[in-house]
């Protein structure tokens, strides 16, 4: 299995499961942690938890996975991180994460971008990572930044009829000694 947890100094990068079906629900049914997806409608029911957590353990070869941030220390649940769009042949991933409000500014998801750009360098063969961001989610594209991603382009997302401009910020990884 290629997709395994992960642990950092203060956190515990758990694969997503059916464990995790409150958790998922509360996190993307909160208005705070939605305000920049505009890729989905917040979650409404308990259905919607179930959906993502099938869509996200899914049998390897995928090309997707997340990760459930889990505090050592507590093991409070603060956000989610992972992948998508995973093209291997290519070396290319689209990197994606969330963190409750209430665990901003702790520094945990520099520490789980850490771990997972690696994981994605080392274990995935990827070349080439790209993040779409909202250009009003300052605090998202700060977390990039600090990474070395560079702006490499722009888009438009159409969502509840609305046009939502991103960035696309991207990531070329140099190849592990």
């Amino acid at each position: 299995m290629l997709f395994t947890e992960i642990e950092t100094d203060r956190l515990i990068l758990k694969n997503i499961g059916t464990d995790d079906r409150d958790f998922i629900f509360a996190q993307f049914s909160d208005d705070v942690v939605n305000r920049y997806l505009f890729d989905a409608e917040p979650l409404s029911d308990l259905q919607g938890a179930d959906e993502i957590i099938a869509f996200y353990t899914q049998p390897e070869p995928r090309s997707q996975q997340r990760w459930i941030l889990v505090r050592k220390t507590d093991g409070a649940k603060v956000g989610t991180c992972g992948f998508h769009c995973w093209n291997p042949p290519e070396g290319k991933v689209e990197v994606g994460y969330d963190l409750r409000e209430a665990f901003w500014g702790n520094g945990y998801m520099q520490e789980a971008m850490q771990a997972i750009l690696a994981f994605a360098r080392e274990k995935m063969h990827v070349k080439k990572i790209d993040a779409c961001i909202a250009v009003e989610n300052q605090r998202s594209i700060r977390v990039v930044e600090k990474f070395g991603f560079v702006r490499s382009g722009s888009t438009t997302l159409v969502f509840r009829g609305r046009e939502y401009p991103h960035h696309i910020y991207s990531l070329e990884l140099a190849k592990s000694a």
